[in-house]
């Protein structure tokens, strides 16, 4: 049974955690990344950033044809991955992390915490294994077909 919807073109994961780390990286929308749902092109537009691609993008693009990729707070990957990679790993220091995240500024105090019990390096592991899967649940639900492992 033939349908009037084109399917959508496949992304790679890879290029796809590339872009979330982008978007991810800026502040207040300063990096927007889309995925063109026809060809699964992945394109970056970022304010005052020379890009390679010099791809036509609309100035306002139309849902129907592009997805912007979610950045971390989209996805919910702060305080909630923190606190579960605390109480993983760290389960004597959870009342502690908890109260890091209850005041601003605490990405740097958590990022002390894990530098004084030399679990820094287990952290960013933990935090790309849940990104990974927050893009996946993200991909799923979006109806985004994902390329590669």
């Amino acid at each position: 049974m033939a349908t009037n919807e084109q399917e959508a073109a496949a992304v790679k994961l890879s290029e796809l955690i590339e872009a979330f780390e982008f978007v991810s990286a800026s502040d207040a929308d300063e990096h927007l990344v889309y995925i063109c749902k026809r060809t699964g092109q992945i394109i970056s537009v970022a304010d005052g950033l020379n890009l390679e691609d010099e791809t036509d993008f609309p100035e306002d693009p139309d849902p129907a044809d592009y997805l912007p990729v979610p950045d971390r707070r989209d996805l919910d990957l702060g305080r909630r991955t923190a606190l579960a990679f605390v109480a993983e790993e760290l389960p004597g220091s959870f009342d502690k992390a908890r109260e890091i995240f209850s005041k601003r500024g605490a990405y740097g105090r958590f990022k002390h915490l894990l530098r004084e019990t030399d679990t820094l390096e287990k952290w960013y592991a933990f935090e790309a294994r849940a990104s990974e899967a927050a893009l996946r649940a993200w991909c799923e639900e979006v109806e985004v077909k994902l390329i590669g492992g």
